[in-house]
C-alpha cells in the first residue's frame, strides 16, 4: 500500500501555515513530518492530530495511490 501527502501540502499552502507551523500546533514530532514528506506510513494517532489542527477529513490530507503508479 502507498499514500500521497500531496493534498497535505496543497491544504498547507491554502492555508498559508508551514511545515514547521503545523508540526508545533499539532504537537507530532520532527521525524514524522520527515516521514510525511517522503510519502512514508504515519499512525492513525497522528493523522488525527493533523485533521484536528486543520480542521480537515483523512481525505483531505491523503490518499492511497497503487504501487504501479508510485513507480512511474
Amino acid at each position: 500500500m502507498a499514500v500521497s501527502y500531496k493534498r497535505l501540502w496543497k491544504l498547507l499552502v491554502d492555508k498559508e501555515m508551514s511545515k514547521a507551523d503545523l508540526r508545533k500546533q499539532s504537537g507530532i514530532a520532527p521525524n514524522t513530518m520527515t516521514k510525511l514528506r517522503r510519502n512514508e506510513d504515519v499512525s492513525l494517532i497522528v493523522l488525527g492530530k493533523i485533521c484536528k489542527t486543520l480542521k480537515a477529513d483523512y481525505g483531505d490530507i491523503m490518499e492511497y495511490v497503487s504501487e504501479e503508479e508510485t513507480i512511474s
